[in-house]
């Protein structure tokens, strides 16, 4: 491996490197059981039907709310939660078909990068046990051979080698993270699924770490499933980006697109939070919380705070549809009402569109 020391831009991803798909997602489902101590279990459906694909060498960001499906949608991809219906291809491996030994193996093309770097990094450990583990137990490399790709990889990512022989405790939680990406890495993965990976770090700390994972995106040809609630980061470093609520993607699209023209209301309420001092609309504050994941709403399922709510949002379940601009979206409006994609919500009445049939 070499270490290259140059990134691409602060702003915005680079070019993807190769085309077609390495991550395909279709139809997908994830339902948990939650015991209560006097009644019945309840059965909350955390992805509901999704189909989603990453091309080779791309970045595509997944952004909602807490609770919204985008952590465990990642935790499937990988088979860390189970998939009650639906198909994941990764790298060429059926993962939902995968077991024991061949999941083993096919792991190692798959890596994930956890918000919290102690989910990855033993605090009982030196850093260099930790991400020597993966080279002796796959790679089955000597000792000395695993201590010298852990020297490279701790370099890989902007940090020294002497550090190898300490303690996760003696590091910030930005040089932890960044040894939680080396060990990542340490087996040669295609793709990484980095699961709120900037979320608990500051900003300045948070910029150096994705233009790290940019830098080696980039180098390594890796493919990324970047997942966040912090809008403004997914712009940066992703080539598409899916948006999820309450279990379901509701639109998906090209990230310059999505940004510039978004098409679902959501979608919309969300990007007015980001400050912009070009923007002159007001934020679009979204009314009570997200509903039960037990007993989610009848027809679509931001119904209950869209503003622009029509009757047949209360009925059906809207079908994605194709927007202008490259990406789908998942909203009566495109087919009952104006099209959103394009149009300033501030600029729409929502009295005349809930009037709409």
């Amino acid at each position: 491996m070499s270490i290259k020391k140059t990134g691409p831009s602060e702003t915005e991803p680079g070019p993807v490197p190769e085309s077609g798909p390495l991550v395909d997602v279709r139809d997908v489902s994830v339902v948990f059981r939650k015991r209560r101590t006097l009644a019945a279990a309840r059965q909350v459906r955390a992805v509901n039907d999704v189909t989603f694909h990453i091309d080779q060498g791309e970045t595509f960001g997944l952004v909602g709310e807490s609770g919204s499906g985008k952590s465990t949608t990642g935790r499937a991809l990988l088979k860390l939660v189970p998939t009650v219906s639906g198909s994941i291809r990764v790298a060429g491996h059926d993962v939902t078909a995968l077991h024991g030994g061949a999941l083993r193996k096919a792991r190692r093309s798959m890596q994930m990068v956890f918000q919290d770097p102690y989910s990855s990094l033993d605090p009982s450990s030196t850093v260099a046990a930790s991400i020597a583990e993966p080279l002796v137990v796959h790679e089955k490399l000597s000792a000395r051979a695993a201590r010298t790709r852990v020297h490279e990889l701790i370099e890989m990512v902007g940090l020294r080698a002497s550090y190898a022989d300490r303690y996760p405790y003696e590091f910030s939680g930005g040089q932890r993270q960044r040894l939680a990406i080396a060990r990542a890495i340490a087996l040669n993965p295609r793709f990484v699924v980095c699961d709120e990976a900037v979320s608990a770090l500051d900003v300045s700390t948070q910029n150096q770490v994705i233009n790290l994972l940019e830098r080696l995106r980039a180098e390594f040809k890796l493919t990324y499933l970047f997942i966040a609630h912090d809008l403004a980061i997914v712009r940066h470093i992703s080539h598409r980006v899916g948006v999820m609520y309450l279990g379901r993607i509701v639109e998906t699209g090209p990230a310059e697109r999505v940004y510039s023209a978004p098409a679902h209301p959501y979608t919309q309420a969300l990007l007015s939070a980001i400050p912009d001092p070009r923007r002159e609309s007001e934020r679009i504050v979204l009314e009570g919380d997200l509903p039960d994941p037990a007993k989610p709403p009848v027809g679509c399922p931001f119904q209950t705070r869209c503003r622009f709510v029509m009757d047949v949002c209360k009925q059906q379940v809207p079908e994605h549809t194709a927007v202008e601009g490259g990406g789908e979206v998942a909203c009566h409006l495109q087919t009952s009402g104006p099209t959103l994609a394009g149009s300033p919500l501030n600029d729409l009445e929502p009295n005349r569109v809930a009037a709409a049939p």
